[in-house]
């Protein structure tokens, strides 16, 4: 089957409407951060699970390869087909059905084209709260939080994505369906086989539904905003909010100075809450969903037991959910800043909590050890290691792709190294894409990547789905 019949059949599948050609599917070539362009057959908008089902067991029939794609916002380039592809893309808009907000079992079930917004709002409405929050919640969907194993500002309370599944709706290479939704806590049934799919970035399956843990609304919500000298200051704040609040810490979040001063250039709309400029700043939200303790009275006390013993520098305390949703807004604001701001070489590494300080210290000094002048924006979810190290690189520095690449190796390997000798990981939560295999490969050695090889070709033995992403098969 050539092409152009693949498309025909396509078209009989999901309408002739809902499969893109040419200039009208354009926009599902490029990434977020217009680093990775790439091309395809034809673009696919499949409207529930039988439609992807009989979309991608066509692909599979005509030996080509199919690219999912959800609210493309990704930072790695997972969803992006590559150059001379003839991929097909499968867009995944159409199925964005919230199918039952379930409050006895403390569940929700959707679709995987769900924008991650509409949910949190679905379940607000039925007095129960999902707690994955990130700042493309807005646009990502539910299907690609999975994929990748979306983290957030609020795992050190609630976990990843992966914490949060209870099942799954798969589509398999070859077109079978694979029912996994049940809302199932415990389950010893053998093999927990969807686990496999949370985070493989497509390179499995095709996510079709998903059915997620939710959780009672706090009666309670304590933001803050904090002044600190150093990343071992906040490192000893979290350790004494631990000790007395535990897991009522639903957020700590932490920006350096250059990170929040990129954020007020580049964004509109945000403002610095201090007099004046401090090296560090930890956003923290604490939760409770009783009204037997007074949170925000617990929370004064302990800020002005740390302002006393030197740790805090300056504290915000927001007097209205306004003032604290405008401090979440700094916070949220940074990818776009970074974005706007040149060439973002963004690390997503996490390392123990205890190693945090030592991590950020050598990174920095072996980046500027290579480009002394470049800005380093840090941000990161201190609370649970998880430090995004960040490069801005400028455009007039950068005269070619293959010196931008350069470039951006070398920044690569003084990262990856520290975190190697540290111990850490090089991906917490945005994935591994076309970015980061070759780190990939390096940090987790040729056993596991050739255990991952071995569980690619068992499911996906005509390797149909989403080439050349998180692992190269030779």
């Amino acid at each position: 089957m050539n092409g152009q019949e693949l498309i025909e059949q396509l078209r009989s599948i999901v309408g002739g409407t809902f499969v893109l050609e040419g200039e009208s599917m354009s926009s599902y070539l490029e990434d977020w951060r217009g680093r990775y362009h790439g091309s395809a057959l034809c673009a696919v908008r499949p409207s529930d699970q039988n439609e992807v089902s009989a979309v991608v067991g066509a692909v599979y029939a005509a030996g080509m390869t199919i690219v999912p794609q959800g609210g493309n916002t990704g930072l790695c380039g997972a969803a992006t087909p590559s150059v001379q592809s003839h991929s097909v893309i499968l867009l995944m808009d159409r199925l964005n059905e919230i199918l039952e907000v379930n409050v006895l079992d403390s569940c929700v079930r959707v679709q995987a084209g769900c924008v991650l917004q509409n949910v949190q709002e679905k379940v607000k409405e039925a007095g129960f709260y999902f707690p994955l929050s990130l700042g493309a919640e807005g646009s990502c969907q539910i299907g690609g939080n999975i994929a990748t194993n979306a983290g957030g500002t609020a795992v050190l309370k609630y976990g990843s994505m992966r914490s949060l599944v209870l099942g799954l709706g798969v589509v398999l290479p070859d077109g079978s369906i694979c029912d996994w939704s049940l809302p199932l806590r415990k389950n010893s049934a053998g093999y927990d086989l969807k686990q496999l799919f949370i985070g493989s970035e497509g390179t499995l399956g095709i996510i079709t539904e998903a059915t997620l843990r939710i959780f009672p609304r706090p009666a309670q919500v304590a933001t803050v905003m904090v002044a600190v000298d150093s990343v071992e200051d906040a490192l000893g704040l979290f350790a004494r909010l631990n000790q007395v609040l535990g897991e009522r810490i639903r957020a700590f979040e932490i920006m350096n100075k250059t990170q929040v001063e990129l954020v007020l250039e580049k964004v509109p709309g945000n403002r610095l809450p201090f007099a004046e400029a401090c090296p560090y700043y930890v956003l923290i939200e604490v939760t409770e969903t009783l009204h037997q303790i007074d949170l925000a009275a617990v929370m004064l006390e302990i800020l002005e037991e740390q302002i006393e013993a030197g740790l805090i520098l300056d504290a915000v305390v927001p007097s209205s959910l306004a003032q604290a949703e405008e401090l979440w807004r700094l916070r949220h604001s940074v990818s776009e800043a970074n974005k706007l701001s040149g060439i973002s070489v963004a690390h997503d590494t996490a390392v123990p909590v205890s190693q945090q300080s030592e991590f950020i210290r050598q990174a920095e000094d072996g980046i500027r050890a290579l480009f002394p002048e470049w800005p380093i924006p840090m941000v990161g979810h201190i609370g649970d290691g998880n430090i995004h190290v960040v490069v801005i690189v400028p455009y007039d520095t950068v005269t070619s792709d293959d010196e931008r690449r350069d470039k951006i190796a070398r920044i690569n390997a003084v990262v990856d190294d520290v975190v190697m000798r540290i111990g850490g990981t090089i991906s917490a939560e945005h994935g591994i894409g076309q970015s980061n295999k070759l780190r990939l490969q390096k940090s987790l050695g040729e056993t596991t990547i050739g255990l991952m090889r071995s569980i690619k070709r068992a499911i996906d033995p005509g390797l149909t789905m989403n080439p050349g992403k998180v692992i190269d098969m030779e």
